[in-house]
Formats: structure tokens, C-alpha cells, sequence
């Protein structure tokens, strides 16, 4: 394995991990008296100061500000605007269906991703990746587990849980476009070529722009936002989110996509329930099942597979130092 994937895989995994913590401090959050949007507000809001105080203290970031150009800003902003509906539609589905259910049906999106890269972006080389993200996907349902359907779910929150997947499978694709990835070639393989290559920018200006969206929701919809309005028992939740979740789960992914391709990185990041399930053993103290841990393995076997398979052949563009 060369060293720009092995670092590309690392990256993808940090955003797992960033990503899955979300999930577990959203509980204790929600234990202080705020809801979905509130959070999602801060949490935003907390990860665009964050991004922006990260390019601001670097002169290479700041320089990288002034060779981004204006459509590919307005696309990154857009893309921000798109991230929202992926967020919105999942908390909001939270409301009606088993989070146990609604984890296995957001998981469709490393599948969805895999088919539109065929397309947009760079598939998954041979059978081998495919067959893994099978296995893969199995694990999810296992990890996740446990899913209590006695009272069915209401048919408005299966679908707003069903779009969520869609959604954030065309944010993955559409992200890696912005970085350069095409059907003929990974993102660091532009060498220039109509590609926002700076991770800290083109992820600023989604956060920033998904910030926007959510804390006018919540203002419109007369939620309160005003700092000494939050409990202060929220406050160390929310930043650890704002941190975790957000700045660096979303940097990092976009800079291990650019190095290892949007499916390659949908298929990495299924090892996100197995993160989830240990940080709420170890956090919540929730008992892992058998069939849990089954689940786990199973993940685990379907990344590694995938990575030990070929790659598609390059374009035959040189690639950058």
C-alpha cells in the first residue's frame, strides 16, 4: 500500500471516529433540555469558527483563500447548503423511528456512493471491493442490531430516514468532483485541473454555509440560540461536537477522499457503527451483544478486504510531489 492511500484510509477513519462521537454526546445534550436543531445550530456554528481560526493562523491556508476562485466557493457554500438536508432529515427522523433502524437504513449510503462513483467518480476497482461492501454492510446490521419494530414506524419518518442516505451519498460524490475526482481519476490526481485541493477551504465554507442554514432555522422557528440561554451543562458537549463532529471529522474526510476516492471512502467509513458501539460501551456503559460483536468482525474483515484489492488504472496524469 502506498503511502498517500495508507494516509488517505487514516484520514477517513479520524472522520469515523469525529463523526461518531455526535452520536454519543448527543444524548447527554438532549439530557439538558436541547433539541435537534438547537444542537445542530451550535454544533455548526462552533465547527465554522473553528475551521476559519485553523486557515487564519496559517499563511499557507490564508494563501489558500486567494487561489480558490469564485464558482468553486459558491459550489463549496452550496455544498454546505446540500449537507444540511442529510443532518436535518436523520435528527429529524430520530423523532419517529428506532435509532437502531434508522443506523442500518442510513448505512445504504457507502452502496449508493459505490454505484453513482460507476458514473461520477472512481469506481471501486474488480469484484473485491464489491464483495466487501457487502460483507461490510452485514456487519452494520448486526452491529447496529436489535432493532424493536413492535410499534411500526410512521411512513413520513421511514421516508425523511431514507433520504438521508441519498442525500449525504451525493454530498460524498459531489465533494469529490470539487476536489477534482473523476471517473478516469482520484482527486490528487488533477495536478490542478479544475479541483479545490485545500481541504481547510473548501471545508470551511461548507461549515459555514450549513451553520447559516441551521441557526436561521432555528431563529425562524423560535428556538433559543442565545449562549445564556444554553445550560452550562451543555456547553463541553457542545464544543467536543462542534470539534470532533464537525471541524475535523469534516476536514479530514474530504482530504482522505481526495487521496483513496468517494467509494473507497463510503467504504472505510462503515467502520463508523463498530466506533459507536465501543464509545457507548466505554462512555455509556451499554452491553455489547454477541451478535454485536459478530457485527464488529464482520466490518472489520470487509475494510480490510477492500484494501487489499487493486486500484483502477490511472489517466496517466502525473502526479503532484
Amino acid at each position: 500500500m502506498d503511502r498517500r492511500r495508507a494516509v488517505g484510509l487514516i484520514l477517513v477513519v479520524i472522520a469515523a471516529a469525529g463523526f461518531s462521537s455526535g452520536t454519543i454526546l448527543s444524548k447527554p445534550i438532549y439530557a439538558t433540555g436541547l433539541d435537534w436543531l438547537q444542537l445542530l445550530a451550535w454544533r455548526f456554528a462552533i465547527g465554522a469558527g473553528l475551521a476559519w481560526a485553523w486557515i487564519l493562523i496559517s499563511p499557507t491556508r490564508r494563501a489558500s483563500i486567494r487561489r480558490i476562485r469564485r464558482r468553486q466557493a459558491i459550489a463549496a457554500a452550496l455544498l454546505g447548503v446540500w449537507y444540511t438536508g442529510n443532518a436535518g432529515t436523520y435528527y429529524a427522523a430520530l423523532e419517529t423511528v428506532p435509532a437502531s433502524l434508522a443506523g442500518v437504513l442510513v448505512y445504504l449510503y457507502p452502496a449508493i456512493v459505490a454505484v453513482l462513483s460507476v458514473r461520477f467518480a472512481t469506481r471501486l476497482a474488480g469484484r473485491r471491493p464489491w464483495i466487501a461492501l457487502g460483507i461490510a454492510l452485514v456487519g452494520v446490521i448486526l452491529t447496529l442490531g436489535g432493532i424493536d419494530l413492535a410499534t411500526p414506524p410512521p411512513i413520513a419518518g421511514i421516508a425523511l430516514v431514507l433520504a438521508s442516505p441519498v442525500i449525504y451519498a451525493g454530498w460524498i460524490v459531489l465533494s469529490a468532483r470539487l476536489a477534482g475526482e473523476r471517473s478516469d481519476r482520484l482527486a490528487h490526481e488533477a495536478n490542478g485541473l479544475d479541483q479545490v485541493d485545500d481541504a481547510a477551504t473548501a471545508s470551511a465554507l461548507m461549515i459555514s454555509a450549513t451553520a447559516v442554514v441551521f441557526v436561521a432555522g432555528a431563529l425562524a422557528t423560535g428556538r433559543q440560540l442565545g449562549p445564556d440561554r444554553i445550560p452550562g451543562d451543555a456547553w463541553p458537549f457542545l464544543a467536543t461536537i462542534g470539534f470532533l463532529g464537525t471541524f475535523l471529522s469534516i476536514q479530514t474526510f474530504y482530504a482522505g477522499s481526495r487521496r483513496i476516492g468517494a467509494a473507497q471512502a463510503a467504504l472505510v467509513s462503515t467502520v463508523e457503527p463498530l466506533i459507536i458501539v465501543t464509545l457507548a460501551w466505554l462512555v455509556l456503559h451499554d452491553t455489547l451483544a454477541p451478535i454485536q460483536l459478530v457485527g464488529a468482525g464482520l466490518i472489520l474483515v470487509g475494510v480490510l478486504a477492500a484494501q487489499t484489492a487493486g486500484r483502477p488504472a490511472s489517466s496517466g496524469v502525473s502526479l503532484p510531489p
